[in-house]
């Protein structure tokens, strides 16, 4: 489902990327420019400083150009290792000024489904600051900060609706009878994803598609009811956020039902945040 405008400007997520880029601009200031991060163990900490550097980068040359899409977007330049931390605080600036002279409502190029405004830019930016500090901290042996309760659920609302879910107008999904159901107790919030293929052609590409993926079918206030499904999963919407990003485990989570489909849950996660 689309973000809405009116919550866009209910949480200040100009204030989310603000916040959680210089936390982590600060954590990997104290890390070793060659430490390697858990979560990504490919990357460094100054390949980490890199990709959220480029990222911002990219999306402040899209909001700047809007509704222009990606084909106006200059390649950004890596720096040398030791500029990195840097050259991520002038991206996040970069950034948030482009955010700030521009309505949430504006229209803007997006690749989801649910995009297509500037305030979907800035609820996405928001969770790819959270989750990368999430990254530095690690990555540096800090203690990894809470956000509050209220943005973790935007969270994990953002990565089931938005990273996951979604289809294009040209696909159908069929689902195939599994579904696990995702409860934040701290929150009162339910999500149901189901499990299934979708289908379907680019019309821009002519690629056949047919593949497996889960999509949001449910969410709502929870008052315990039962609900059908194969697998449940329940915690704080902070560490359900970490478990489905991949930045923290099921240890601190309840868990019932078939433990696979709990398991092909992340598994679906994790294609679809690559």
């Amino acid at each position: 489902m689309p973000v809405s405008v009116g919550s866009v400007r209910r949480m200040d997520y100009a204030g989310v990327i603000a916040q959680e880029s210089e936390r982590m601009a600060d954590a990997l200031a104290t890390a070793p420019l060659t430490a390697q991060v858990p979560s990504c163990p490919d990357w460094s900490a100054a390949d980490l400083a890199y990709h959220l550097g480029e990222v911002q980068d990219f999306w402040s040359q899209i909001v700047g150009h809007a509704p222009a899409g990606p084909d106006d977007v200059d390649d950004t330049e890596r720096r040398p290792d030791d500029e990195l931390v840097p050259f991520l605080r002038t991206r996040t600036q970069a950034l948030l000024a482009e955010l700030a002279a521009h309505d949430p409502a504006d229209p803007c190029w997006s690749w989801s489904s649910a995009g297509g405004t500037v305030g979907w830019v800035l609820r996405r930016q928001a969770h790819e600051a959270l989750v990368h500090r999430v990254d530095a901290e690690q990555t540096a042996g800090l203690p990894v900060g809470d956000p509050g309760i209220a943005l973790a659920v935007d969270g994990v609302d953002e990565m089931l609706g938005v990273m996951v879910s979604g289809l294009p107008p040209w696909a159908t999904f069929a689902p195939d009878g599994q579904r696990v159901r995702l409860l934040a107790t701290d929150a009162g919030r339910e999500w149901v994803m189901a499990f299934g293929r979708f289908h379907g052609t680019s019309p821009s590409t002519g690629r056949e598609y047919d593949e497996e993926c889960a999509e949001l079918v449910g969410g709502a206030p929870w008052e315990g009811e039962d609900q059908d499904v194969t697998a449940a999963v329940a915690g704080a919407a902070w560490d359900l956020e970490l478990w489905l990003w991949g930045r923290g485990s099921l240890d601190g989570l309840a868990r019932d039902g078939d433990q696979a489909a709990i398991d092909r849950l992340r598994a679906v996660v994790a294609e679809s945040t690559q």
